[in-house]
């Protein structure tokens, strides 16, 4: 590696960010930030062992170019973000379809997963979605703001006697969960095409703030996505991983949110967690 014959404690920010550098060109954008991450679990262990002083990967925030988003649309800066969320909360449409809209970005799950939410899966004591994940079968544990319990205890009187949070409109007896189309539609309603905003486009829109602006560390994050995250020593972490620190972060994440909305000044939050 290029910096692997140094002690960790020689590494300078511009050392490692030479290092990424070489990565980047070769257009490898995502696997840079991804190694950004790796490294900054790497460094909080040695600070841990008394291997170095600190963890110099925050001085990089910022530095690398941003990955493509692929197809997936997505407002990502704050004020756009803020424009966006009023617009969701003036839909005159579906309650239903309202209400997704509404939780989508406080949790920013994969469209799919949002859509075929069951009620099964929902602890509205205890704040926490839990659910498997499509792709990787695994348990994932989404931590729920007190904004997301209140959209939800909303929506129960209308949908709660069924299977899915937001049944279908075509199914009478909701036995069909929402289609990803009438989330789209809503969307174009409000005036966003397909070139400015997607539904996965909440995540994308959740990665970037809660890192860029928020501070918030990026494993905490990327468990929220449910992302594979693993340790500095290459185990995978459990789905219970920093659980309070993640309830802490998604009632921070909702109430910046609020702040947006209600036309706050758009400025970088002191780091969190």
């Amino acid at each position: 590696p290029y910096i692997g014959s140094k002690p960790i404690s020689d590494i300078k920010a511009t050392d490692l960010l030479a290092t990424l550098r070489r990565i980047e060109n070769r257009n490898a954008i995502e696997t840079a930030h991804r190694a950004l991450q790796v490294s900054s679990q790497v460094f909080r262990y040695a600070v841990a062992t008394g291997r170095t002083d600190r963890d110099i990967t925050p001085d990089l925030r910022g530095a690398l170019s941003k990955p493509e988003e692929g197809h997936f649309a997505a407002v990502t800066d704050p004020a756009q973000a803020a424009n966006l969320l009023r617009a969701i909360d003036g839909y005159s449409g579906s309650f239903v379809v309202k209400s997704a809209l509404q939780l989508a970005p406080l949790i920013f799950q994969r469209p799919g997963e949002l859509r075929q939410a069951e009620w099964q899966q929902i602890d509205l004591e205890n704040k926490e979605w839990r659910y498997f994940v499509t792709k990787t079968k695994v348990e994932h544990v989404v931590p729920l703001s007190k904004q997301s319990i209140d959209i939800l205890n909303n929506l129960q009187p209308l949908t709660g006697n069924g299977r899915y949070v937001f049944p279908s409109a075509r199914t009478p007896n909701g036995s069909r969960a929402m289609s990803d189309a009438a989330l789209l539609a809503a969307l174009r309603r409000m005036g966003f095409d397909k070139s400015e905003m997607t539904i996965h486009g909440f995540r994308a829109m959740a990665r970037t703030i809660l890192d860029e602006v928020l501070g918030f560390r990026v494993d905490f994050i990327e468990h929220q996505l449910a992302h594979a995250v693993r340790d500095p020593n290459g185990r995978a972490y459990n789905r219970t991983a920093h659980i309070k620190e993640r309830h802490k972060m998604m009632q921070s994440w909702a109430d910046y949110l609020d702040s947006l909305k209600a036309g706050a000044q758009v400025i970088p939050f002191q780091r969190q967690a």
